[in-house]
């Protein structure tokens, strides 16, 4: 049986391992990537000081080293490949294109100078080459970052590393350059439920408090009322901020609860200059879970720049069906349905964060994935009969388009250069992130050019 698998991040790697460790029918998988680059959300979404948690990518090489095994990148889903010329020449189809564009506040001057999305925020910072020419002001003082998840502290956190601190990382060269001269000196981060609902980890919380050069300050108030919480989890975590005082000279940090921006403020010249907070309350719904509602009462924080990060969504891809409520792929338990009858899709299904919206760690899509693949497995039986052409014929397809295909092996000399790069300013990588340098790269290599 061969399948089509529309996205190289966790989800779709993990579903390929799926796939291939098979005994029971023997798979032949070609991963497809918009990208030249592999590893999706490992690259361009963890942040570049949790190289730890990167290293994932080595599972994923290993399943790339298998035979049956093939990557395609370059490719783009709807614009270079079509829905139909994929389940021509596969038997199913798996989207795990996950999570690109971003969950908006819906609030007034959302769109203004100064306030960046998460999602541009992050992949500036990271080398996607999406966000590599987005403008990023750090001349500013003081930041609100709207969120309480783990993208909203990972983006705290670099805007107050110290130049030293993100050197050592594989932070974009564009980003490390303007970091390097930022005058952000305060970040607020703002939650709009209370410290017990907070949907950041422990790990991540914990390392607010081990920055080199800024301090989290938590107003013991925000805590009136909060449980005992469990050793090591957030809220004794937020009792230690709480109780710890300030360095002298050092950046800050806060974390406030039970906000939601209502407005952003605008200066004379059309840029942030503050942002207005409404006071929640708690309320308990009928089945037991807590939601905030707004109290009237309006303040007003004075900061410079904006940075939403309340969660990201699919991006609607031509030819697949999308849930426009949940915007993410339209599916039952993974398998694809279309949006308006609910009628299940033949042979076409969807893993990961496009199949959920966003939410899990990156490991957890390995139970995930392997859920769907079962799915497919089960509902494939006696497909791999059905004629296909040569598995070739995609690649001859692709390149009558014009298309200029990346293989594993070329993203592996793309990952020598940028490794060389890195060692040169002692970091793990400098990441290229013009997909045409790539292809440069990748020409002059197959030319024979050192």
């Amino acid at each position: 049986m061969r399948v089509a698998i529309v996205g190289s991040g966790p989800a779709g790697f993990y579903a390929a391992e799926a796939l291939l460790r098979r005994t029971d029918v023997r798979v032949e998988v070609d991963v497809f990537d918009r990208l030249p680059t592999p590893y999706g959300l490992v690259r361009g979404g963890v942040a570049p000081d949790h190289q730890k948690i990167k290293t994932v990518a080595r599972v994923f090489a290993a399943t790339a080293a298998r035979p049956s095994f093939r990557f395609l990148g370059n490719v783009q889903l709807g614009r270079d490949v079509q829905v139909e010329d994929l389940c021509r020449h596969y038997h199913q189809v798996l989207y795990a294109t996950g999570n690109e564009a971003d969950r908006r506040l819906g609030i007034p001057n959302e769109g203004i100078d100064r306030c960046t999305p998460a999602s541009v925020f992050v992949g500036w910072y990271n080398g996607h080459p999406d966000y590599r020419n987005a403008r990023i002001d750090l001349s500013v003082r003081r930041v609100a970052v709207v969120g309480n998840g783990n993208v909203a502290v990972d983006a705290a956190r670099i805007l107050l590393r110290t130049r030293d601190e993100l050197e050592r990382t594989d932070v974009a060269g564009h980003a490390l350059e303007t970091l390097r001269g930022s005058a952000v000196r305060e970040v607020h981060l703002l939650g709009r439920r209370g410290p017990e609902q907070a949907a950041f980890t422990p790990a991540e919380l914990k390392e607010l408090g081990e920055l080199e050069d800024a301090d989290p300050v938590v107003d013991p108030a925000e805590l009136a009322g909060c449980a005992a919480g469990e050793p090591g989890g957030n809220v004794e975590i937020l009792r230690a901020f709480a109780a710890r005082a300030p360095r002298p000279g050092a950046r800050r940090l806060h974390l406030r609860f039970l906000v939601s921006p209502t407005e952003i403020l605008a200066d004379a010249g059309g840029g942030v200059s503050g942002i207005a907070l409404e006071r929640n309350r708690l309320e308990v719904r009928p089945d037991g879970t807590v939601a905030a509602r707004g109290t009237g009462v309006i303040e007003r924080l004075d900061v410079d720049m904006v940075v939403p990060a309340i969660g990201y969504a699919a991006d609607r891809i031509p030819g697949v069906p999308y849930d426009e409520k949940a915007r993410i792929v339209a599916n039952r338990d993974g398998r694809v349905v279309d949006p308006a009858t609910g009628a299940v899709v033949p042979n076409e299904y969807v893993a990961g964060w496009a199949r959920t919206g966003p939410q899990g760690l990156i490991g957890e899509h390995k139970r995930a994935s392997a859920h769907v693949v079962g799915h497919m497995i089960a509902d494939g039986a006696g497909l791999e009969s059905r004629p296909l052409p040569p598995r070739d014929a995609i690649d001859a397809l692709l390149r009558e388009r014009g298309v200029k295909l990346v293989s594993f092996d070329d993203w592996r000399q793309l990952d020598d250069v940028e490794v060389a790069r890195g060692a040169r300013r002692g970091a793990p990588r400098d990441k290229i992130v013009d997909v045409g340098a790539m292809l440069e790269i990748l020409g002059s290599a197959r030319d024979g050019e050192p």
